[in-house]
């Protein structure tokens, strides 16, 4: 089950304030959305698995610390959510990425998917999904109920 993170670093609040301003032009706006995402990957990473490995430095062997567990795997809710996801393929290059595709309902105003594509390896992933919009909630609820019945395995 997820846990809620709750980004309020200064540094994440100062971006998000020229994120929202109308004269920010498109580069800047671009770059930022891409540091704030860095720095939300670096914040939603705090709690992954570690463990101990044996490493050889130059100067003598020494223990190191590895991401251990299930693999990561990252999901952006199209469209809105690729804009976040070099900013988080930056800390977490070895993901794998997915996608979820949906779109509201002009009449029922509910999400609909149109697009999923998934790592072949799903069900052995932890997954990220990355999303900058947030109103009701809909589409981050949507998106996950589509992981759900794809990735979770199922009980026999």
């Amino acid at each position: 089950m997820g846990k809620l993170v709750i980004c309020d670093h200064p540094l994440i609040q100062h971006k998000l304030t020229f994120i929202r301003d109308m004269r920010t032009n498109t580069k800047d706006f671009r770059e930022l959305v891409d540091e704030v995402a860095t720095l939300m990957a670096y914040e939603i990473t705090r709690d992954v698995e570690l463990e101990t490995i044996d490493v050889q430095t130059p100067v003598a062997a020494t223990q190191g610390k590895v991401i251990s567990g299930r693999m990561l795997g990252l999901v952006p809710i199209l469209r809105a959510g690729l804009g976040m996801l070099d900013g988080v393929v930056k800390l977490l290059p070895a993901a794998k990425v997915g996608h979820v595709g949906l779109f509201r309902d002009p009449e029922t105003l509910q999400p609909v998917e149109y697009y999923t594509k998934l790592p072949t390896d799903v069900t052995e992933r932890q997954l990220i999904v990355i999303d900058p919009m947030l109103a009701t909630g809909g589409s981050a609820i949507a998106a996950i109920d589509v992981l759900k019945n794809v990735a979770v395995p199922k009980s026999r």
